[in-house]
This record gives structure tokens, sequence and C-alpha cells, in this order.
């Protein structure tokens, strides 16, 4: 699997899985109706670096990074990720975690916050407790002391 910057020719495969998931009105707070224009405008926004899990050719993930706030809190980033439904359970989700950390790191922030963790989204909480909860204890950017 291959974890790379999104490209404009991602727009539909990134559609189909990020609106499979707002349309389901369980984890993310996006209107379920939103148009597909405007939930790739959201997800695609400038104010967002937004990377893509490519696995045998096929889109199976995406992600994107922001800074959480502007101003003295532009040192946190935040991330909102999204697997194919189809491909749960094969470690997309965990592998785009440690890249958003890796990249996070490199970019200068020195914390992660995720603004928004619905308790039923079993495997995002899961990645949570195993994954990033290593790293909250500290900041993405402890290295930097």
């Amino acid at each position: 699997m291959k974890i790379r910057r999104v490209q404009q020719s991602d727009a539909g495969a990134i559609a189909g899985i990020i609106l499979a998931v707002f349309r389901e009105g369980s984890t993310y707070t996006i209107d379920p109706d939103i148009s597909e224009a405007d939930a790739l405008a959201y997800w695609l926004s400038s104010d967002k670096d937004t990377f893509v899990a490519e696995d045998y050719g096929a889109i199976v993930g995406t992600y994107y990074r922001r800074a959480n706030q502007a101003g003295g809190g532009r040192h946190v980033c935040n991330c909102g990720f999204i697997t194919d439904a189809r491909t749960t359970g094969r470690g997309i989700a965990r592998a785009m975690c440690l890249h958003s950390l890796d990249r996070a790191r490199s970019r200068g922030y020195r914390a992660m916050q995720f603004n928004f963790v619905v308790s039923t989204n079993e495997h995002a909480v899961r990645l949570q407790r195993n994954e990033v909860a290593k790293v909250v204890a500290g900041s993405v950017g402890d290295e930097q002391k």
C-alpha cells in the first residue's frame, strides 16, 4: 500500500469513499444530503493537506490534515480519516494514522487533536486507543524539545 498526496484525478474515487460515510451519518457531522461537489470541496479545501491510500492501483482510503486553530493554536493539527468500507480490517486506517503523525512532525506540528470521534465508531476508537494514545501523553513533536 502506498500513501500519497491527492491528485486531481483522485476526486471520483474520493467522492465514492467519503459520500458513503457522510450519507450513512453515524461517524461524521456532515449533512448526509451533501452534494458530491460540496463534499469534495470540504475534503479537498485549500486549508487541508489531503492524502490517499492506494492499494494495487485502487484508492482505498483518504485523510486530511490541517491546523486545528488559527493564530496561537496553529501548532496543533487535526485530521479526518475515511476508508473504503469494503477494505475494513486491512490496516489502512492505521497506516494512514501513522503516516499523518509522521507528516505532522515533519511539518512542525507539536500536537494532534481529534475533535470528534463517535463512540460507536469502534474501529476509530480502537485505533486511537492503540496508536494515537501512545503519542497523546506527550505530543506529536516531543522529540523537538
